[in-house]
């Protein structure tokens, strides 16, 4: 772990609202995998080959290589894990057999569900290591490009010349008309490699891209862990003592999700955005905010019933019998029952949260520039779809598809490995968990 750990520190101290002063400590912090270790940014002299890239190679292969570590340092790292559980399970645990050992062996078997691991897990490690895995940095690709300088060799002079990122992005535009496009995969006149393309402001799509992954990432497991919070609570309080408790929260969620939420999470947003909320992370703690006010009814309403089905065993009565408390009753009675439940719908809400934050920046009410986000850039080239800028809107938005489908797929592989029996008879509940939180 000790390689990347400084990258995890400093995703933990950019996702929080720490302030500046921890980021630039964090920043601090060496990390072997980075772009300083393996620079993908050269010139190309003409007779020389390419000057000030790792090992002389060129910048897309340099880039392709530090990718390529990045992801193979977090292959080994989940293998790692993987057989530590193996150890403990094999040799430590004093149980030869838990019901969570079935889970295990029915996931393993489950390929829509590992499909659907694979992605989420990419997605993961694309957002903790995207500021190693962009060609270039956000300060120079979008926030203060004019404060950086590039060299280039310039065929007019015959010499490396000097000129400042800014001006550079002026002349690397893509705004879908012959000399005004810069593709995924190829080369600007500077020598600087774009996997994605650019933008119409001659920005690096794949830096933007990666690091709006991370800002999806934050928004979506803030929101998603403050909503399964208020659902869970809710639904011990309801199933244990029923009655007119159980009646008044089931009007409160009624009520909540009678509401259009769309409009809601709009009016919200543009109502909020004056606060000092809307002012942390660039907006992404207000949004995650809003989405669990608006989605924990569809958590609730998932757990409530196998709650209830719980809080009618005779072990729950037999632990009231013996003078438990009520909160000590429902967290070790009923609570480890409904976990399962809980992680299901909650993988599958958390694809629909992204569709809605990704909505909102493509409507503008979403994170604040120079912030990047999925929604926006989608946006910006939508305009330019059917030109050879297409690589503006596209990308972004296959990326979008792939990872909320992935949240689904690992959801739907979670859920048949918890209950092999479990049968979602209606179609509408299944699309209510994929969506009730944003999609």
């Amino acid at each position: 772990m000790l390689p990347e750990v400084g990258a995890l520190i400093q995703f933990a101290a950019s996702a929080l609202p720490l302030g500046e002063t921890a980021v630039a400590a964090a920043d601090r912090i060496p990390v072997l995998l980075s772009r300083e270790t393996i620079p993908n940014q050269g010139t190309l002299v003409p007779g020389e080959g390419w000057q000030g890239t790792f090992l002389g190679l060129s910048p897309a292969r340099a880039w392709g290589l530090r990718v390529g570590l990045i992801y193979l340092y977090g292959a080994l790292c989940l293998y790692w894990i993987w057989r530590g559980y193996l150890l403990y399970r094999n040799r430590y645990r004093t149980a030869s057999w838990t019901p969570f050992d079935d889970v295990v062996s029915r996931f393993r078997g489950h390929r829509w569900g590992q499909f659907g691991l694979l992605v989420v897990l990419a997605f993961l490690i694309l957002a903790v290591f995207a500021p190693a895995l962009g060609p270039t940095t956000l300060e120079q690709n979008a926030i203060d490009p004019y404060s950086y300088e590039l060299d280039y060799y310039d065929d007019d002079t015959g010499d490396i010349e000097t000129i400042t990122v800014g001006a550079a992005n002026t002349d690397t535009t893509s705004q879908g008309i012959e000399g005004r496009n810069v593709g995924p995969l190829t080369y600007d006149q500077y020598d600087r490699f774009h996997p994605f393309g650019t933008l119409p402001s001659g920005q690096d799509l794949f830096t933007q891209v990666a690091l709006g992954a991370r800002v999806s990432l934050f928004i979506g497991l803030l929101a998603i862990t403050i909503s399964g919070v208020v659902a869970t609570s809710l639904a011990l309080i309801s199933a244990y003592y029923g009655g007119l408790v159980d009646l008044a929260i089931v009007l409160v969620s009624d009520a909540t999700q009678s509401l259009p939420q769309l409009l809601v999470v709009i009016l919200l947003s543009v109502v909020l955005s004056q606060t000092w909320l809307a002012g942390l992370y660039s907006g992404g703690v207000l949004l995650a905010l809003i989405f669990a006010l608006t989605g924990w009814p569809s958590l609730w309403r998932a757990v409530r019933g196998p709650a209830l089905q719980v809080s009618e065993r005779t072990w729950v009565d037999a632990a009231d019998s013996y003078g438990l408390a009520p909160k000590t009753t429902m967290r070790r009675h009923i609570l480890p029952y409904i976990v399962g439940y809980l992680m299901v719908y909650a993988s599958m809400s958390l694809g629909g949260i992204i569709i809605g934050v990704s909505g909102l920046s493509f409507l503008g009410l979403g994170i604040s520039s120079p912030t990047p986000e999925w929604g926006r850039l989608v946006d910006v080239g939508q305009p330019l779809l059917t030109t050879m800028s297409w690589h503006i809107a596209v990308l972004p938005g296959t990326l979008i598809v792939i990872v909320v489908t992935g949240f689904n797929a690992l959801g739907d592989g979670v859920r048949d490995a918890i209950d092999a029996e479990t049968d979602l008879s209606s179609e509408e509940e299944t699309s209510a968990a994929a969506s009730g939180a944003g999609g």
